[in-house]
């Protein structure tokens, strides 16, 4: 079984649209692009490029593909280009697109379907970059195995959301986590199953009672 795992930087109100320039995605008015750039460190870096150290293999939706197929082929030669070059490139689209990018794959049919039967098949791990569209549906199916969030210190308002409304409930084990020297913190989560609610146990008071009453009348 293949590993998924989501890599995204969010804000601290959970957006991830456009993290990396001002035109990577200006759609819906989006105009704060290149949030993260303020906050980016050398440290950083080299913890993105030992994450693709070893054999990995991506998934992207056709947007965030074009964006890193008219950059990464591009760029100079560094270990994070040898190894986005070098992984396959699966591709969800139901359009045609340039497939100019070595080692690239479209996914033909139903997607989610095509992931699934990837998970099951022989491979390295599938990292996940941005993709929001592809990785909500990836969430609601159960595909995704393991999330790595880096959370940026600043509020942005509006944008497209890593974990869109009617995102199924799910608990996260935190495998480990780091803080850089400009406030951003990395975390890295294993998805554990279903959200297990609780209950301190105190005995309600008869205040808390009439709440309650007063609550369930006005959801009616």
């Amino acid at each position: 079984m293949r590993k998924i795992i989501a890599i995204n930087h969010v804000s601290l109100d959970g957006i991830m649209q456009s993290p990396g320039h001002a035109q990577e995605d200006p759609r819906d008015g989006f105009t704060l692009g290149g949030w993260i750039v303020p906050y980016w460190t050398a440290e950083m870096g080299a913890a993105l490029t030992d994450s693709v150290a070893g054999r990995i293999d991506l998934l992207l939706g056709r947007r965030s593909y074009e964006m890193l197929a008219a950059y990464w082929p591009h760029a100079d030669p560094n270990p994070i280009t040898e190894a986005f070059n070098r992984a396959t490139k699966y591709v969800a689209t139901r359009g045609a697109l340039p497939l100019d990018w070595v080692n690239t794959e479209v996914l033909r049919g139903d997607a989610i379907s095509a992931i699934r039967a990837l998970k099951t098949g022989d491979g390295p791990e599938i990292q996940l970059y941005g993709s929001s569209s592809l990785l909500h549906q990836m969430a609601s199916a159960g595909l995704v195995d393991e999330y790595v969030i880096r959370t940026y210190p600043l509020i942005l308002g509006r944008g497209k959301r890593l974990f869109a409304d009617g995102t199924p409930p799910r608990a996260l084990q935190l495998l480990d986590s780091e803080t850089s020297t400009t406030g951003v913190t990395a975390c890295r989560y294993r998805v554990e199953g279903a959200v297990r609610p609780g209950d301190f146990g105190q005995v309600p008071s008869d205040a808390e009672r009439a709440r309650r009453a007063r609550l369930a009348a006005e959801a009616r």
